[in-house]
């Protein structure tokens, strides 16, 4: 029933296996691609015919992860999955650059690539494994493809590159680099690194290429044993139609691409397009094909635009190969922003605003590895009119997702640890003007936005993007490249890094041949275009502004004991919410006891950290608090202070005189000042008397004893005549059920009908205190 065929190979010190013939048969081509315990399910289907009425190929690959893959069911209402996350949407991209440029000109199938995780093992991460099966699954499916491809993960690890490095090799590495490409040449870079010089860059570049070989030929062998015959298909000849568009419009174009401003240069290149096409529909009749005319007309802006700039080392305009275009950078344009940045490089520009947060703000993000949350987040926002056009307004797309997560590894190798700046950071990149390098100019104003908003970033970012024109053995790199020449080109290389070395680097070639020497050019003449936008930069803002933006919150920390999390929290929530409804403050309570608290203003910081302070502080016996008046009792008043902590003042602690009302000297809400005179199993007196209420001043040494006494467990002070106390110790004879620590200083007022105490003088002696129960603090 299963015609199945396998092959393996060690890679990595792992073992490698492709396999088809028994899942997804009916697509033109299926490879179950396994790399440790991590399974990939690739399939490749085409239709048989052209699509009619485009002039590109309608490439569509789709990477996606299963819950059960990790053996998880995934959350929300629905349990299944849903749209696709944002690591979906970065390996499609992925895995679509470096296959799109091998597919043959001219072919217009609809092709549909699909990758499915099916088990995760949680130490090979699947985008690598899919991009191979992915290109296996082509390479056997008979659609017309020109040559296998493959993939390899590159560490950089105590000064040695690693291969296909596990998560916690990861964590310890300075550089996460993925590079794909042919049997001869590289295809497609993406990589985040730690500030690395750009020799350790491509070093790397080149140890995953020589890696990935053995996958290159073990495709191969796999596609003479399991392939299915090549499809037929002829390039289309449409050469005498380019030639004839060349007569008519070759002189016109080259006058339009002398044009330097954009607009008007896309308005001349249109009516020429136009006037051709008119021509052409006479003079072919019912041959007339629009979309064979417009594909000639590109053809032929290509060969002009490319010829100019081999020949003059001129560029559309007027550059030279290394120049950069004129840059402009503004901080503080928005008031009540956090921090905000306009960065212009010639016809492109970006408004990077950024906002502080707290840790109740970070990113929470599901993933098959399990959930994290993030705390730095960069957003990068194409609206239509940034390139003069008027449609739809569309949530995120692949682009502006792939070119938001280039920024986002770009700029957060500089990011201060979390200790240091303990806030969540949010940038947002508008694009208002746009004419090529639109992902650099976030990186620059998201740099220079942060440090606006008071991040203290190690170092400044800024980005550059370069291309390349080649014909044959000549070529040409340029920098800082324009929309056109990024359409035009063979290659968009964007390098983005500090003064000291690269932080990001992403490259995508179109064509086959690309040699270490001119990615060695590349990278040298970005180095230099980096060099001069961090100057330039370095005129708005040079460094970050000392403290937090005014409308930003302040974030203090502390630190608690962890056995006292649970009364700073208190019983579900109430103790940690009346501390936040009181001071405004936001708090985080990490599980280590460190607490973090946020608040629009640095009163609000403080009085929340004291209110958590006095909820952990213990009661410090002779030491003098601040307190307030909460209950008035016959014998006496309630006092609390150091945050819940409650404590009686006996009423001949009130005054250094006799009182007939405890209600003639006190009244609920009153602030005082108490001192601690003892605490005995969680019963604290006070008294207000032996402290000076102005000043605080301890005024214990005016009285024959200071008051306190020792805390202690079942110990207890005789009573007055030396015994235990009975008949005779309560001057009205009451019964002795309530709490009666000291007939002149303790009480209890838990419903029972207490006696009217006595006023004794402080120097009398103390009585004995009986057992008794106490409920109210």
């Amino acid at each position: 029933m299963f015609d199945i065929k396998k092959k393996e190979i060690s890679w990595g010190d792992r073992k490698l296996q492709l396999e088809t013939g028994e899942i997804a048969r009916q697509a033109d081509g299926a490879v179950k691609i396994t790399y440790g315990e991590t399974v990939v399910l690739c399939t490749a289907v085409a239709q048989k015919k052209a699509k009619e009425g485009i002039d590109f190929f309608p490439l569509t690959v789709n990477y996606q992860q299963k819950a059960f893959a990790a053996g998880k069911i995934p959350g929300g209402f629905f349990k299944r999955e849903g749209r696709p996350s944002e690591k979906e949407t970065l390996t499609s991209r992925l895995i679509d650059r470096p296959l799109r440029p091998l597919f043959p000109e001219g072919f217009y199938n609809e092709t549909q690539v699909i990758a499915t995780v099916l088990s995760h093992d949680m130490e090979n991460d699947p985008d690598v494994v899919a991009l191979i099966g992915c290109s296996a699954a082509l390479a056997i499916s008979g659609i017309p493809f020109e040559e296998a491809i493959a993939g390899a993960r590159v560490g950089y690890v105590d000064g040695k590159y690693v291969l296909n490095p596990t998560p916690e090799q990861i964590t310890d590495s300075k550089l996460d680099l993925v590079v794909a490409g042919t049997e001869s040449s590289v295809l497609m870079v993406e990589s985040e690194a730690k500030i690395l010089s750009e020799e350790i860059m491509l070093g790397a570049v080149e140890f995953g290429h020589k890696e990935m070989q053995p996958i290159i030929k073990l495709i191969n062998e796999f596609k003479a044993e399991a392939g299915k015959p090549a499809w037929a298909f002829e390039k289309p000849d449409n050469s005498a139609l380019e030639k004839r568009v060349s007569d008519l419009t070759e002189k016109k174009l080259r006058e339009a691409y002398a044009e330097t401003d954009k607009q008007s240069r896309v308005e001349k290149l249109n009516c020429i397009k136009d006037e051709a096409i008119a021509t052409l529909e006479k003079e072919l009749g019912e041959e007339f094909d629009a979309i064979k005319v417009g594909g000639a007309f590109k053809k032929v802006e290509k060969n002009i635009v490319r010829g100019d700039i081999l020949k003059t080392k001129k560029r559309i305009d007027g550059r030279g190969e290394s120049d950069v275009r004129g840059i402009q950078a503004t901080v503080s344009l928005l008031p009540r922003a956090h921090g905000s940045a306009l960065f212009t490089r010639g016809e492109t520009q970006a408004l990077a605003v950024s906002t502080l947060g707290t840790g109740q703000d970070m990113q929470i993000v599901d993933e098959l590895e399990g959930e994290y949350k993030e705390r730095f987040m960069l957003h990068y926002n194409f609206p239509p009119y940034s390139v003069g056009e008027a449609s739809f307004l569309k949530s995120p797309g692949r682009r502006e997702i792939g070119h938001g997560k280039l920024a986002w590894r770009a700029v957060r190798a500089v990011l201060p640890e979390p200790e240091q700046f303990p806030y969540t950071i949010r940038v947002v990149s508008e694009v208002t003007e746009s004419n090529g390098s639109s992902s650099m100019a976030t990186v620059c104003g998201s740099s220079l936005s942060m440090m606006d908003a008071g991040v203290p970033l190690t170092a400044p970012v800024a980005g550059i993007a370069m291309g390349l024109i080649k014909e044959g053995s000549d070529f040409s790199v340029l920098s800082d490249i324009l929309g056109d020449e990024d359409h035009l080109g063979d290659m968009d290389f964007k390098v983005a890094g500090t003064s000291e070395g690269v932080t990001a680097l992403q490259m995508d070639i179109k064509i086959n041949g690309i040699t270490t020497e001119i990615m060695k050019v590349a990278l040298a003449q970005a180095k230099d275009g980096r060099i001069h936008i961090l100057a330039e930069m370095n005129k708005a803002i040079a460094q970050n502004r000392e403290g937090v933006n005014a409308n930003a919150p302040q974030i203090r920390s502390i630190t608690i004991p962890k056995d006292k999390i649970g009364e700073v929290i208190g019983p579900a929530g109430k103790n940690i919410r009346e501390i936040c409804e009181t001071t405004g403050a936001k708090i985080d309570i990490e599980e280590d006891g460190t607490v973090k608290v946020a608040a629009i203003g640095l009163d609000s910081v403080e009085q929340a950290i004291k209110l958590i302070q006095d909820t952990v502080a213990e009661v410090e016996i002779g030491k003098i608090y601040s307190g307030k008046v909460v209950k008035l009792l016959d014998f006496g008043a309630l006092v609390n202070f150091l945050g819940k902590t409650d404590g009686l003042v006996h009423i001949s602690e009130v005054k250094n005189e006799r009182i007939e009302k405890i209600s003639d000297e006190l009244s609920e809400g009153d602030k005082v000042k108490v001192k601690v005179l003892s605490v005995e199993r969680g019963k604290v007196r006070l008294s207000i008397k032996r402290v000076n209420q102005e000043t605080g001043e301890d005024l214990s040494d005016q009285f024959e004893d200071d008051g306190t006494r020792p805390s202690s467990r079942g110990v207890r002070d005789g009573g007055r005549d030396g015994g235990r106390g009975g008949k005779g110790r309560d001057r009205d004879n009451r019964s002795s059920s309530r709490d009666n620590r000291d007939r002149n200083r303790d009480g209890d007022s838990s419903n029972i009908e207490q006696p009217k105490p006595s006023n004794d003088s402080p120097s009398e002696p103390k009585e004995e205190e009986p057992k008794k129960k106490r409920r109210f603090f």
